[in-house]
């Protein structure tokens, strides 16, 4: 079986490059790394680092907005690799039996579609499969792109059955696709205990279950091997059993000399960060912190699933920071545009934060299909079409653009105090 792996470009307001790496499509490939012959083009790999954590900007072009996203007064591009040189590498392979596509948020739909396009184009006979968290929270949409088939949520029974070949779950993800490697992902665990209203995860991952720790490691192992050594969990919920999960995994990655620099960009749930486990992040490397936070006002936090507490937040910053945690490394997510939130509360927010001495970063709320929070939303957008998910647009539309623009400003300033 030959079968090509793509990563689609991004259609978007704003794109960077946070330590983003298509982890579901690799962990697939991987399953099948001993069972079938893959190619892989990524148009998200650019390798254009900025700072030293490996993150970086993506190349941009300057497109038209869709229809959908007309009113909001914002520039819109395309962020990847381009078109042609996807279409080149079609040219220039054999043909092939199966392409499998990831998808990420609903709103980049139009990349997939692109992909599907070219493909269509060069290889009319190919089986064009989709997967990931578009394919699952809309799969109806999904299906009229026109591929074969649309997998939804992490039953791989489907595409098993189309290969006609056996998955090997014990096999890492497919690191050695890319030519070069300077980051990586890793998983210990799917799912999470809490049910935010805003969140999908419990969609995607109804349960929490702990991977495999051999798996993780061996994929460790793999990643530093090809050269990475900044390391993103996206776990929905790594600090979550800690005990019998992740400080097993950083003990024996320690004996084994698995050294790397580790990165929380999904977020960690402050209510866990105890001094015993901070001082057990910062001295197994874990160098950046990115904490859960959303809002300062009681009555959010409570009706959105209750996971965090301003008194969870400033316990958490002050055992990070007394274990030698750097404090500009250190940031918390305030969410903007939640639909019962005001500006009011978002700048209060912001200012508690900044209160503890460490980065704000604004989290554009994103009205998420099947989520509690998406209901209140179908009021102003027509949920029915995915470019009205968008985080930039929704923001815009609820709370207004000047308004946003000045949280934002506000958001900088603070920012800005703590380096002056």
């Amino acid at each position: 079986m030959r079968i090509l792996l793509v990563n689609p470009p991004i259609y978007d307001f704003t794109a960077y490059d946070f330590w983003l790496k298509p982890y579901g499509l690799l962990s697939i490939a991987g399953m099948l790394r001993n069972s079938a012959q893959m190619r892989f083009f990524d148009f998200l790999d650019t390798r254009t680092r900025t700072d030293s954590f490996g993150r970086g900007p993506f190349p941009h072009t300057r497109i038209p907005k869709p229809a959908a996203l007309a009113d909001i007064p914002r520039y819109y591009y395309r962020f990847g690799r381009p078109r042609a040189e996807f279409q080149a590498f079609l040219k220039s392979c054999p043909l092939q039996d199966l392409a499998l596509i990831q998808t990420v948020m609903t709103w980049w739909y139009p990349g997939v579609a692109e992909v599907i396009a070219d493909i269509r184009s060069a290889w009319p006979s190919t089986t064009i499969v989709l997967g990931g968290i578009y394919a699952t929270l809309c799969p109806d949409h999904a299906r009229s792109l026109s591929a074969d088939l649309v997998l939804s949520g992490t039953d791989l029974a489907p595409l098993e059955s189309l290969l006609k070949t056996p998955f090997d779950p014990s096999q890492p993800a497919l690191w050695e696709a890319y030519t070069a490697l300077d980051t990586g992902i890793l998983k210990l665990a799917d799912g999470c205990p809490f049910k935010c209203t805003y969140c999908s995860v419990p969609q995607l991952y109804p349960h929490f279950q702990p991977r495999p720790m051999d798996k993780s490691l061996k994929e460790l192992e793999l990643l530093l091997s090809l050269g990475a050594r900044d390391i993103a969990f996206y776990d929905d919920a790594l600090l979550h059993k800690s005990r019998e999960v992740l400080l097993p995994f950083l003990q024996e990655a320690g004996v084994r000399n698995l050294r790397a620099s580790f990165h929380t960009p999904n977020a960690l749930h402050a209510r866990y960060i105890t001094p015993e486990l901070a001082h057990a992040l910062v001295a197994n490397g874990f160098t950046t912190f990115y904490l859960g936070y959303e809002s300062a006002i009681e009555s959010l936090q409570r009706s959105t699933g209750g996971k965090v507490a301003d008194e969870h937040l400033a316990s958490a910053v002050g055992n990070l920071l007394a274990t030698g945690a750097e404090r500009q490394n250190i940031t918390a997510y305030v969410l903007a545009g939640h639909p019962a939130s005001t500006p009011t509360d978002i700048e209060e927010s912001m200012r508690f934060v900044h209160s503890l001495g460490i980065r704000i970063t604004l989290s554009d709320f994103s009205p998420i299909p099947g989520t509690p929070d998406a209901f209140s939303s179908e009021r102003l957008v027509d949920m029915s079409e995915p470019l009205n998910h968008n985080k930039t647009a929704w923001p815009i539309r609820f709370l207004g653009n000047d308004r946003m623009n000045r949280l934002k400003d506000l958001c900088r300033s603070l920012n800005h105090e703590l380096t002056s």
